[in-house]
């Protein structure tokens, strides 16, 4: 009889332990890492669509406009540059990799933003059916990309306040010691301007 009490007892006490530990933010930490890591393969694969886009978008532009080689050139050379720095999701909170990617993408999106600006000056071109479609689809890519980015910024607050608040900042020093903040993406140089425009 002592034995079966003293079994219940541990059982008790085993799932008060559990409990408590539920209720205390134990799970909180590595949760809200696992939410971020989640949201950066959102970023990626955002990236990765608008990358995929891209070749196609090149030969149609080059079909109509050959003459914008240096154009054209730039385009390929920064979707290579961009689609090879990739940051692991255990380099999250080393903000020079955070940093080398975006930098990256941004290459990428001003020489894109050359190629629509330089599609204008071929009427053929902007009625083609087929560069339409990529148009609206690489717009619809940048929304989404957007719109990841922004999730994985608010992932990646929440998971780095955790780190620094009470409760779980009691957990972080004494049991995910290994747990550091994550980077987050920074304002592109001078989006602070509105841009101009000119008619």
């Amino acid at each position: 009889m002592t034995g079966l009490v003293s079994r219940l007892g541990a059982a008790v006490a085993v799932i008060g332990i559990g409990l408590s530990l539920s209720a205390c933010g134990y799970n909180t930490i590595p949760t809200l890492e696992e939410q971020a890591k989640a949201r950066w393969a959102d970023v990626e694969n955002q990236y990765q669509r608008r990358a995929d886009l891209i070749p196609n978008l090149v030969e149609t532009v080059k079909g109509y406009a050959a003459q914008e080689k240096n154009v054209l050139t730039a385009v390929v050379e920064a979707r290579a540059k961009a689609t090879q720095v990739k940051v692991d999701v255990s380099q999250l909170s080393d903000p020079d990799k955070i940093k080398a990617f975006q930098d990256a993408q941004n290459q990428l999106t001003g020489a894109l933003g050359r190629l629509l600006a330089v599609s204008e000056n071929y009427p053929d071109l902007k009625s083609n059916a087929n560069f339409l479609a990529l148009q609206s689809q690489l717009e619809g890519t940048e929304n989404r990309i957007a719109v990841a980015r922004r999730d994985y910024i608010e992932a990646v607050r929440a998971y780095n306040t955790a780190l620094r608040t009470f409760p779980t900042v009691l957990w972080a020093k004494f049991f995910f010691t290994g747990n550091k903040p994550m980077a987050e993406f920074t304002a592109t140089e001078g989006s602070e301007k509105p841009p101009q425009v000119k008619f």
